[in-house]
């Protein structure tokens, strides 16, 4: 599982020009790939590492803050392009197979008190955000 953390002021992401989840900051934006073969570990690895992360203003983790968190699924984080022109997905969890690993992602997260907006998983998306910093961490379990 790979995490895309990115401190940020605001975020947003929209589905067919309507915004499905927001947060207001300053709080955490987390693009999550699923790739094949992860499973519960993973996913508790990675929510632990979004929640206890000391990277807010004062070396804070959203936990200590009460930070929220926006997290928006994408299989692309497991693009392969070593070869060709063209990224291979083979790595990517299939959507049956990641999309239960995102939702136990979001469900650690929010059984820790945390506020969780969401994307739709496996929609097209528009992603709005303003990085606070800017500063982005990646995140591998």
């Amino acid at each position: 599982m790979r995490a895309v953390i990115q401190r940020v002021l605001r975020a947003s992401v929209s589905v067919e020009d309507r915004i499905v989840g927001e947060i207001r900051g300053p709080g955490l934006m987390v693009l999550l790939g699923v790739k094949r073969g992860d499973g519960p570990e993973q996913a508790a690895t990675v929510a632990r590492k979004i929640a206890e992360l000391r990277i807010l203003e004062d070396e804070a983790s959203v936990s200590e803050a009460g930070a929220p968190v926006l997290v928006v699924s994408q299989f692309t984080l497991y693009g392969d392009t070593r070869k060709g022109r063209r990224p291979s997905w083979s790595q990517a969890a299939p959507g049956p197979e990641a999309e239960p690993l995102v939702e136990a992602v979001v469900a650690d997260l929010r059984g820790r008190g945390l506020e969780v907006a969401t994307g739709r998983f496996g929609a097209m998306m528009q992603v709005e955000l303003v990085n606070d910093g800017p500063f982005t961490v990646l995140v591998e379990a």
